[in-house]
């Protein structure tokens, strides 16, 4: 997917470091000296950890620092100055995201219509999946689709082929849409920050294989649904979006299940929307998600 021509090319930076007075005239001076444009700008300080959190969007129409240098130059001239942790990410360049699934499909055909109706600003080379259900899914969508089962025996050699096929396709994050494995620490410290799951409750909530059931045994009022990033700490890793929807007692197992999916894919696809905009900086355990 291509940048439309009428929108000239910008550079992303997301950074955050330990808190001074003048940061932000700092970094909005290192643009504008240097021919930038500021088109969006957002910044936040936890004054409990007093850490300063920052994200800024610049034109580099007119930017007079060759793109290839402005990480270097960043680098020389603030980060190591200020302590900072920084990313800086370019329109030019699509993210490209492989989805893990199993048998479910709400999440996967939620993404799959975002991708294909350009609401999203991504690529999805690849699908990767433990079981065949959700290759007609895939063949509909024209996504090569990879099945590789896995048991407790074969689960190294299996992961092992699965980060062939990213690096072979250059994936640079991962979703996993239900996809119902455990992966591995080597893993996920491979991708670490960059695979999202889907909980099908806020967290910690009703575990085991059926919550819904658990949830209407108990008569909650409220069910929910988490993203968040995957960490080798099971369903534990920093939050990125959540949402909830009211149920009474007129209710059924089969309404719950029914409302639980469609805000499954909803939260889903707000945390993906918001990684593939470059608009999350994780920090300890939690995320800082910029509007």
């Amino acid at each position: 997917m291509e940048q439309p021509k009428n929108m000239s090319e910008t550079a992303i930076l997301l950074m955050y470091c330990p808190d001074k007075q003048g940061l932000l005239a700092t970094v909005t001076d290192f643009i504008n000296v240097n021919g930038g444009n500021i088109l969006y700008l957002d910044q936040y300080v936890d004054r409990q950890d007093h850490i300063f959190f920052m994200r800024v969007e610049w034109d580099l129409k007119n930017f007079i620092i060759p793109q290839e240098k402005i990480e270097e130059y960043f680098s020389t001239l603030y980060a190591r100055k200020y302590d900072m942790i920084f990313r800086i990410y370019f329109s030019s360049k699509v993210p490209r995201m492989a989805i893990f699934v199993s048998k479910m499909s709400h999440c996967l055909y939620d993404m799959l219509a975002r991708y294909t109706s350009g609401e999203w600003n991504v690529e999805i080379p690849l699908i990767i999946s433990n079981h065949p259900d959700m290759k007609e899914a895939a063949d509909r969508f024209g996504i090569p689709f990879h099945c590789l089962p896995i048991t407790k025996e074969n689960k190294a050699q299996q992961e092992a082929i699965e980060l062939e096929l990213l690096e072979k396709y250059d994936i640079n994050f991962i979703v996993l849409a239900r996809y119902m494995q455990v992966l591995s620490a080597d893993f996920i410290e491979y991708y670490k920050e960059r695979i999202i799951n889907i909980h099908h409750s806020f967290l910690p909530a009703f575990m085991g294989a059926k919550p819904y059931h658990a949830a209407f045994e108990r008569g909650v009022k409220l069910i929910g649904a988490t993203s968040h990033y995957v960490t080798s700490d099971l369903d534990a890793g920093p939050i990125i979006e959540q949402d909830i929807v009211r149920i009474s007692h007129k209710d059924t197992v089969d309404t719950l299940v029914k409302k639980g999916r469609d805000l499954e894919k909803i939260v889903l696809s707000r945390a993906v929307g918001k990684h593939i905009e470059r608009k999350i900086l994780t920090y300890k355990n939690k995320t800082i998600v910029f509007n």
